[in-house]
């Protein structure tokens, strides 16, 4: 297991769940303080039959977003100023693409200003939750609406 400062700067003090900076100084104690988080158990992952969910074993997570080793599922929230409709669950969604690639629709938008807004915010964030990634944009019309999709 690596340290707080090895991890820290790996995933350049921010925290993977939430997104936010994660402070060195406060108490580990404390649900803002640093913690080392991992993705998945490695019994998890054998039973799934993967050796690794993520080329990042051991994440930097707030005391308060750490998921307990995969115990608990993360949820990683959209960005509060985004106009989405139904918007998937990220996590497991990028799991889908790391491990399958293709294509993965994340959410539907009533403008192409607001889908092209969502697409830059989402493989911003994705570069962050999934470093080793490479995604391109695919905004669609139809039906008055625009479809958002992420694809390999």
């Amino acid at each position: 297991m690596a340290g707080f400062d090895d991890i820290g700067e790996q995933d350049s003090w921010r925290c993977w769940v939430c997104d936010k900076a994660v402070d060195a100084t406060v108490s580990v104690n404390d649900d803002r303080g640093p913690s080392v988080d991992a993705r998945i158990t490695e019994r998890k992952a054998k039973k799934r039959g993967k050796h690794k969910v993520s080329g990042l074993s051991e994440r930097l997570a707030h005391r308060g977003c750490n998921t307990g080793k995969g115990n608990v599922e993360a949820v990683v929230p959209w960005k509060a100023d985004l106009f989405v409709i139904d918007p998937v669950a990220i996590v497991q969604t990028v799991d889908r693409l790391a491990n399958k690639g293709g294509r993965e629709i994340f959410c539907r938008c009533p403008t192409q200003q607001d889908a092209d807004t969502t697409a830059a915010w989402l493989i911003d964030r994705i570069s962050r939750l999934e470093p080793g990634l490479t995604l391109s944009s695919d905004v669609q019309e139809g039906g008055g609406q625009y479809l958002v999709a992420l694809r390999t």
